[in-house]
Formats: C-alpha cells, structure tokens, sequence
C-alpha cells in the first residue's frame, strides 16, 4: 500500500484535498443551518413559551428566533401540556442576560407559506432576567391569525355585509375609482396621523393595562401568602384607632393649643431672626480673634508640655499628702460653719455700735465721740494736780439760764439769788430773758430797799418775799415775775 502511495502520490493528494474540501463545504452548511455540532457549535441555553396555538410551528425546518429581527436561536421543539402548545426555544448563550420574563412572544409569518418564526419583544418595566427553562406564560404570548379564523369569528350577518363592503369596494375602485381613492386617503393624511398616534396611545394603554393586571395579580398572590400578617395589621389598626379615638380629649386640647403654641413660637422665631441678625456680625467681628487661636494653642502646648511633669511630680504628691489634713479639718471647719451665724450677729451688732458711736448729727447737736472727748478733758481738768490751788480739784459747772432761774425760784437761800441775779438780768449771758429779769429785780428793790441789800443774812424767815419770783398773790404761793416764757436752749 505504501509502494502505491509511492507511485500515485499526485492521485492520493487530490483525494485528500477533496475529501478536506467536502468535509469543509459539508461543516458550512450543516452550520449555516443551525445544526448542532459538538464542541463545534456555540453553547446554548432553552426558553420555552406557552401558545394557544402552535400552528405550523415546525422543529427542524430552520424556524428562527428573533429580537428586533435579529436572529437569536432556533425552535427546537413543540409539545402539548394542558391544551396549551409549549414551544422549546434553544437560544445563543451570549443572549442569556438580555431576554427579561416580561418578555412577549409572538409567532409570524415570514413567508406567505407559513414559515414560521417567533419574534420575542421586550415588556415594560424592570423585570428578573430569565434563566434556562423559564417558560413564557400564555398572557405574554399571541399565535399567528388566519384570515378564515377571521371570519368563522364573525357571525353570518357580519359575514354577509363584509362580503356586500369587499365587492362595493371592488366596484368603486374600477374605472379610476383607485386614484380617486388615493386623493382621498391623501386628504385624510392628518386625519390618518392622528388616528396612528391614537392607536399608539391606546396599544400602549393596553400594555400598561396588562402590566396593571400582572402586578394586580402578583399583588393578590402576595396578599393570600401573608394573610396571618394582613389580619394582624388590621388588629393592631384596630387597637390604635380605639387608643385615638380614646385620646380625641387631648387631641383636641391640643389643637386648642395649638394657635397659641404656633403664635409663641413665631416669636420666638422672630426673636431668633434678631438674634441671628446679631450673631453674624458679632461672628464676623470674631473672626480675627479666630486667627490667632492657632498660636495660642501652640504657646499653651508649650506651656503644657514642661508643666505636666510639675503638676505630676509636684502638685500631685502635694494634694495626696495634704488629703489627711484637710480631712482632719473638716470637723473644724463644720464648728466654725455652725458659729458663723452667732459670729455674723456680733460683729453687726458691733458695727451698728460703732457707727451710733461715730455718727455726727450736725452744728446743733455732738455725737458720743465730742462727749467722750469733753468727759475726757474734764476728767484730765478734774483730776490735775499742776497748778496752785494745791490739792483742791477745779470744778466746772454748766447749766442754762433756764436752770439757773428754776434754782433761784425753787432755792430758800439768798446767797443763791443774790449770786444768780447778775447772771439772769446780763444781756450777753441770757439775752433772751434778762431784760425781764432786770425790770423785776429793780421793782423788788423799790418794794424791798432793806432786804435788797441784806446779802450776808442768811437766817431769815420770809424768805419768799426776799425771792424775785415771788409776787403779791395770796399766801402760800408763787409766781414767776420775771421768767414769763422759759428758754428750752443753753445760751
């Protein structure tokens, strides 16, 4: 064999090309036609979608996939399950996270032959990425229409007139009726707009009302798996409108309130506004105080840092040894706290003594201190020794003129008056009633020339008639001659 391999190598050659050539053409077409090869073919992943119908849906005839007309698998199967006719989609792994399970599928026509396809739409709204296996339920589908199904849907009469509109329709449109046609439905172009921007209001109507009726639907699952939930929410709003509506007292003490609450506080507010208004200038005018906080923090860390060991090893140690003092002065100083107050009563005793000593009333009266000075110089005059009237002590005698009248009118000797009568009638030593007293003593002395000049006796025995003051009334009796009114001063 290898001898004529040898000899017909030209002819072994050729084979092995075409055999490469065929295997080659043989791998793109079986490619182009979505065979599965393994290790060959792309890794896919299967959705299936739920029908009403699966007419002419055929696998293996090349029936594609698509989204927006791009081809994104193959239909691999069909099966029947509950009535309903379940499509086995085998799609691109590269598509797996772009298909949602709000998704639509749709089967068309691609050929007026009934080459099927099925056209998957995006839905509206976010929505969980379908993983393989996911099935596209029945409301998200719709099958291809007939235009027999069309018509068995409608009933005889309807058919009947349709057929009457087709034929009527056929006979205008003859003889140019086509054209006159077109200009109409060219008139109707605004019209025609309109209507389409109609239909598209109303297409996404119905899309948002079936999106309205799945979530209604997953709401109500929810809704029926957390029923113990609902029940309890439902007694617990119970129990918390009773409390409400057994508060409606303090609710409505506190809408009462209310108005005046909301007056205190625009007040207030008002009062903050002004004190706003304040602050900011006052915290402008702080900002260059603010600067230099930086430095000072550093000079007090410098101040810190060499302090801390004295206050470490000096000041502490000083505070612990001085504890048992302080504590043994305790007792003394709750003793002294006690006293305080009889302390604080004395010395204001004493303070008021003193200032009713010290105090000066005037020109016309002394206070205690002038008295104490005169006690004092009298008592030095009274018992001093320095001069020659040997061991008598010099006396001096003060009274008013006055008192000098009450003793010559009370006193039985007339040394008394003889010696005080000078004093009462001198004008520069009782001027406020020597006149008086001199006119009295010369009426005396023309009613009494013997006894005027008798000074020396004293061993008399009518010593009332000798008496100034003693007048001419009836026996016994005394009256003031010369003493009218009484001075109250010192003259």
């Amino acid at each position: 064999m290898k001898r004529a391999i040898r000899e017909h190598w030209k002819d072994f050659a050729a084979i092995v090309v075409l055999l490469v050539l065929t295997v080659g053409v043989a791998g793109y077409i079986l490619t182009n036609e979505r065979l599965s090869i393994p290790f060959i073919t792309p890794s896919q992943y299967t959705l299936n979608a739920d029908f009403q119908t699966a007419q002419a849906v055929t696998p293996g005839q090349g029936q594609s996939v698509r989204i927006s007309g791009v081809q994104v698998g193959l239909i691999s199967a069909v099966s029947l399950k509950n009535g309903e006719g379940v499509v086995k989609m085998s799609i691109d792994k590269k598509y797996q996270g772009l298909i949602r399970q709000n998704w639509t599928a749709l089967i068309r026509p691609r050929t007026g032959l009934d080459d099927m396809f099925i056209e998957l739409s995006p839905g509206i709204g976010n929505s969980p990425e379908a993983k393989s296996g996911y099935t596209i339920p029945v409301s998200n589908t719709m099958p291809v229409v007939n235009l027999d199904e069309i018509l068995s849907s409608l009933d005889a009469d309807s058919r009947e007139y349709l057929d009457l509109l087709v034929n009527g329709a056929g006979q205008g449109l003859k003889s140019g009726g086509g054209d006159q046609l077109a200009q109409v439905m060219e008139r109707f172009e605004p019209t025609h707009r309109d209507l389409a921007r109609l239909n598209g209001a109303v297409a996404q109507r119905g899309t948002d009302l079936r999106q309205l009726v799945s979530s209604l639907k997953r709401l109500n699952v929810a809704l029926a798996a957390k029923q113990p939930q609902i029940v309890q929410l439902i007694d617990s709003s119970e129990k918390v409108f009773n409390a409400f509506a057994s508060e409606g007292s303090n609710v409505s003490r506190a809408v009462a309130d209310l108005p005046g609450t909301l007056s205190q506080t625009t007040a207030t507010l008002a009062k903050v506004q002004a004190f706003a208004q304040e602050l900011g200038p006052a915290a402008t005018n702080l900002l260059p105080a603010a600067g230099p906080i930086k430095g000072a923090n550093q000079a007090l860390t410098a101040l810190a840092v060499p302090g801390a060991p004295i206050v470490k090893n000096q000041i502490r140690p000083f505070v612990v040894a001085s504890r048992p003092v302080v504590r043994n002065l305790r007792p003394a100083a709750v003793n002294l706290a006690a006293a305080t107050p009889n302390l604080s009563n004395v010395f204001t005793v004493l303070n008021h003594f003193v200032n009713m000593v010290g105090y000066n009333p005037g020109n016309t009266e002394h206070g205690y201190l002038w008295w104490l000075a005169w006690l004092d110089h009298n008592a030095r005059t009274l018992f001093s020794v320095q001069d020659a009237n040997g061991d008598f002590r010099p006396l001096f005698l003060q009274a008013s003129c006055a008192t000098m009248a009450q003793l010559a009118n009370s006193s039985p000797l007339t040394e008394v008056l003889m010696n005080l009568t000078p004093v009462l009638t001198s004008a520069g030593l009782c001027p406020t009633q020597a006149a008086a007293d001199k006119s009295a003593y010369a009426k005396y002395q023309q009613q009494h020339p013997a006894t005027a000049t008798a000074q020396s006796n004293s061993a008399t025995s009518g010593i009332s008639a000798l008496s100034p003051h003693a007048g001419s009334g009836p026996a016994g009796t005394k009256s003031n001659l010369f003493l009218p009114k009484l001075p109250t001063g010192t003259n």
